[in-house]
Order: structure tokens, then sequence, then C-alpha cells
């Protein structure tokens, strides 16, 4: 399995509403793709001079799943957060193969 892990750092006077609109819009979005088998947004415990941190991590059975999703779906999703939030986070994206679950 490979879990698509999405770090962001969220400005915090917008941190809210972005939390709130990842929960109900973005997430949701991304899950109707049909594509992952999960989701979760994590918060990272660090002190953080210019805003909160999150991880939002979805798992897929493959890499072509996940390469699916880049190629058709994360190009119009990405745009869409953008939009929105342009300029008031940074994210960067990791790739994870899953070796072990307890």
């Amino acid at each position: 399995m490979i879990v698509y892990n999405v770090t962001v750092n969220v400005d915090a006077d917008v941190a809210e509403d972005w939390l709130r609109w990842m929960h109900t819009v973005h997430v949701p979005e991304v899950m109707a793709t049909g594509l992952f088998l999960d989701s979760r947004i994590l918060r990272v415990l660090a002190e953080e001079d210019g805003g909160l941190t999150y991880a939002v991590q979805y798992t897929c059975a493959d890499m072509a799943t996940y390469e699916r999703y880049r190629d058709e779906h994360a190009p119009r999703l990405q745009a869409e957060t953008q939009k929105r939030y342009g300029g008031r986070f940074a994210a960067f994206r990791t790739l994870l193969q899953v070796l072990h679950t307890a």
C-alpha cells in the first residue's frame, strides 16, 4: 500500500477555516475519486513561528493507483486549494510505502 502524505503549514489566521474546509470539502472530494481507501488529518505537534502544521494522509492500494490520482485529479484539486488559500499556506508532498501494519 502507498500513503500519499501532504504536509501543510497554514497561516494561523486562516487555519480554522482551512481545517473546516478540508473536513467538509477537500478531503471528501479527494475520496470521491474512488482511488483512496482511507484518509486522515493529523496535527503536527511542533512549535511554529508562522502558522499551524498538519499532515493530510490518503492510503491507496498501489503506486499505479496513486499515479492515476496524480495525473487525472490532483491538478484540479490543488488548483482549488490554491484559489481559496493562495499565499496563506505552504505544502509539500511525500509518498510512503507501507511495509508493516499491526
